[in-house]
């Protein structure tokens, strides 16, 4: 019920932003409830970008369940109109929670050039193999 609630605030500020700039309107508002959040381009900018999250006021709670964390990653999801892959959480013992968000069309762009998705391989050992989400 408190994701919902805040949801909603998030969404306001995702709607008013333009495409290119939803995940940093998006951030913004997570920096307004405490995540001190930033979004800067994934290490290959072209695919997309990293909302990362270094500050979590829920972290204590998330170590005992994980499923906050995984309907927060369902949150933006929604909230960005795109699937989100989460790399890394505090709750996990990660220094910051990161998220990737794909460009529009990466994906298709990728399969049609021959490139490759993007990778996780920047999860840290805790969380390598598998989904920390």
């Amino acid at each position: 019920a408190r994701l919902a609630a805040q949801a909603e605030g998030y969404r306001e500020a995702v709607e008013n932003a333009e495409p290119e700039a939803r995940t940093e309107a998006l951030a913004k508002a997570l920096t307004a409830d405490g995540y001190a959040a930033t979004a800067r381009s994934a290490p290959n900018p072209q695919l997309g970008e990293q909302l990362c999250q270094h500050h979590c006021p829920v972290a204590h709670v998330a170590e005992q369940y994980p499923q906050l964390c995984e309907a927060e990653t369902e949150v933006f999801s929604r909230l960005l109109g795109t699937h989100v892959q989460r790399l890394a959480t505090i709750a996990h013992g990660d220094g910051v929670c990161t998220t990737f968000v794909p460009k529009a069309g990466a994906g298709k762009a990728a399969h049609r050039t021959g490139g490759h998705h993007p990778k996780t391989t920047t999860a840290s050992a805790s969380t390598a193999g598998r989904n920390p989400a």
